[in-house]
């Protein structure tokens, strides 16, 4: 009898197992992960930003544990030798309506309380030589990091606390009964007095085994991005992103420095056949027939349409995608966007056509189970581990 069983390997997972760990260093912990390694999903196709929290509503949950994340990702990489670097945020306006939205825009960016930087045409340009634009906002306590690694290292820090992992272990079936949750899985059969779920794409899935209507289903998104060639490893300094769009769901393509001192492009955000999807040939005949049976995936399919027509043909036809890259960078042409790895992100979507705007938490009495966690989920990882942990204590009376 375990006390604690987790179910997942990415980031959370293993951020609220250390926690866990370490709020209850006596109790009996098993993370159970399917793959064979962690780390294999959403958080080990991400961009590797640690975010600042630029974007997020002020108040909201996103944007307080982003910025409390930013610091203790640092923190965390620090105490466990895992390289980063803060190289710094640059938002770039290319026209006079991006422009007045990033006025907009530095208003959230004040009220989150983040240090900034207004940039006129010049300014941009002596920071940033390849990058055109006529405005910019530079927000210094971004970076970048392998958010595997750190996932890894959180893994041996949980192991070496006395947790234990189980990979391999595909969860096939729940049943919380009213002393403890039964969990069954491709390894076998263990039981818990609590459960966490940090399953990202299979989230809303995880609380249907329990019978539990979650009040969501996760549609997944692919993300997909070129890679620049070596000699373009140099072409910026900073991250560059875009002014956002109100009437585009998600961010758009930006140029980002990786750890590995690569610069990728991206990523777009199209329709995933597949809850694991990455790449365009994946196709489940079964996550189709969710998702387009689902009346709150549908509504915002259709609400969406125009933009998500867009970014289909951009993702079928590398020219487009190009060209929204070459509005701050115009150097780049067609034979610098070289493969990349995809990722997939999985985003709820309410039952009334919304997307989940911030972080969802779903609640039993004896089992807490992450609903909606995309971006900035992984720097938000320590404390979002930290709201699982006072979530369980205050559930527990202890």
């Amino acid at each position: 009898m375990q006390d604690f069983i987790i179910i997942g390997g990415g980031i959370l997972g293993m951020s609220t197992a250390m926690q866990l760990k370490k709020a209850y260093p006596e109790r009996r912990m098993l993370l159970l992960e399917k793959e064979s390694t962690p780390a294999r999903h959403q958080t080990g196709h991400n961009s590797g930003v640690i975010h600042a929290g630029v974007y997020y509503t002020p108040g909201s949950l996103k944007a307080r544990f982003c910025r409390e994340g930013n610091r203790a990702t640092r923190e965390f990489c620090d105490a466990h030798d895992v390289p980063y670097e803060i190289c710094g945020k640059l938002l770039v306006a290319t026209n006079e309506l991006e422009e007045q939205r990033m006025h907009k825009l530095q208003e959230r960016i004040s009220a989150n309380d983040l240090e900034h930087e207004w940039l006129s045409r010049e300014a941009l340009r002596e920071r940033e030589p390849n990058i055109t634009g006529i405005a910019g906002i530079f927000v210094p306590s971004s970076g970048i990091v392998d958010y595997a690694a750190v996932t890894r290292a959180m893994a041996t820090e949980f192991e070496r606390l006395g947790g234990e992992i189980r990979y391999g272990a595909e969860v096939t079936a729940l049943d919380e009964r009213r002393e403890e949750v039964v969990v069954t899985t491709t390894q076998g059969e263990f039981t818990g007095r609590y459960l966490v779920t940090c399953a990202g794409l299979m989230a809303d899935r995880v609380v249907r085994m329990l019978g539990q209507e979650p009040g969501f289903s996760i549609c997944p998104f692919r993300g997909e991005y070129y890679q620049l060639p070596p000699e373009h490893n140099d072409i910026v300094k900073h991250l560059i992103y875009p002014i956002p769009d109100p009437a585009m769901p998600f961010l758009g393509v930006h140029l980002t420095r990786m750890i590995d001192g690569s610069v990728t492009v991206g990523p777009n955000a199209v329709l995933a056949f597949k809850r694991e999807g990455y790449k365009k040939s994946d196709i489940s005949l079964k996550d189709m027939a969710a998702m387009f049976t689902d009346s709150g995936i549908r509504k915002v399919l259709t609400k969406n349409l125009r933009p998500g027509l867009a970014e289909m043909k951009n993702s079928l036809h590398k020219k487009g995608y190009l060209e929204l890259v070459r509005k701050y960078c115009p150097s780049l042409g067609l034979s610098d966007m070289k493969p990349y790895p995809a990722g997939v992100r999985a985003q709820a979507v309410t039952r009334d056509g919304k997307l989940a705007d911030d972080f969802l938490f779903i609640n039993t009495p004896r089992s807490l189970h992450v609903g909606n966690a995309p971006s900035p989920a992984a720097t938000s990882s320590i404390p979002i581990g930290a709201h699982i942990v006072s979530q369980v204590k205050e559930q527990l009376g202890s």
